[in-house]
């Protein structure tokens, strides 16, 4: 089933630096460059406030994404020369674009599993 955020969206758009989108649940702040296709966005950083205050972060990849930049590092030599994909804090989707990837968060939270996944920022 797709996550969609549709009913608890409250607003969306540019705020400096930020794209943000607030639903009821959270507001997730992504660090896309403005000309950049939302709904192509592929590898972004993202920091979701939740009602609580508390502040979570991660950095999104797509499938393809990862696996373009393990091309690059296999001509590179970078990670074993392309051999492996990590980071701390990252979340591997399947779909492109900011709505798939804060579907994809709405329902992490909703599931539980958010606070396995993103990075809670310290001092919240």
């Amino acid at each position: 089933m797709i996550h969609s955020i549709a009913s608890g969206l409250i607003g969306r758009g540019w705020d400096g630096p930020w794209y943000r989108v607030r639903t009821e649940g959270f507001q997730a702040s992504f660090v896309a460059g403005d000309d950049e296709d939302l709904d192509e966005v592929c590898n972004v950083d993202v920091v979701v406030t939740l009602k609580d205050g508390s502040r979570w972060t991660a950095t999104v990849f797509t499938v393809a994404e990862a696996e373009r930049l393990m091309k690059l590092w296999a001509e590179t030599g970078e990670a074993l020369g392309g051999r492996y994909f990590w980071v701390s804090d990252g979340l591997i989707v399947r779909d492109p674009g900011i709505d798939s990837m804060t579907g994809v968060i709405a329902g992490l939270i909703e599931n539980g599993e958010f606070s396995e996944i993103f990075e809670r920022v310290s001092g919240n």
